[in-house]
């Protein structure tokens, strides 16, 4: 049984730095590409940034320079560091492992106000 669990979400100032967190069970995460999604009100998801089995990265252009999405094998979990954040950084982030059948965790708010 597949599990992602994202932590992280949190309210913060413009300009701030949060990472989240997307930990798995049931699925090494090393064998599949793996995107942090997010959905603003009123939106639709949208893919922010993914990294595939290789390790290579791949980032949306709203979000390049700023955020970062790693893995570290032996936690299974990847992480998405979040720099300069921006009122438009604000939504509901998801991840999801990618393959036959794609699994998706239940989110985690990111609220970017002063």
């Amino acid at each position: 049984q597949v599990q992602l669990v994202e932590s992280g979400g949190d309210l913060v100032q413009p300009g701030g730095s949060l990472r989240l967190s997307c930990a798995a069970s049931g699925v090494t995460l090393r064998f599949y590409v793996v995107g942090w999604y997010r959905q603003a009100p009123e939106k639709q998801r949208e893919l922010v940034a993914r990294i595939l089995s290789s390790g290579n990265t791949i980032y949306a252009d709203s979000v390049k320079g700023r955020f970062t999405i790693s893995r570290d094998n032996a936690e299974n979990t990847v992480y998405l560091q979040m720099n300069r954040l921006k009122p438009e950084d604000t939504g509901v982030y998801y991840c999801k492992v990618g393959g036959p059948i794609d699994y998706w965790g239940q989110g985690t708010q990111v609220t970017v106000s002063s």
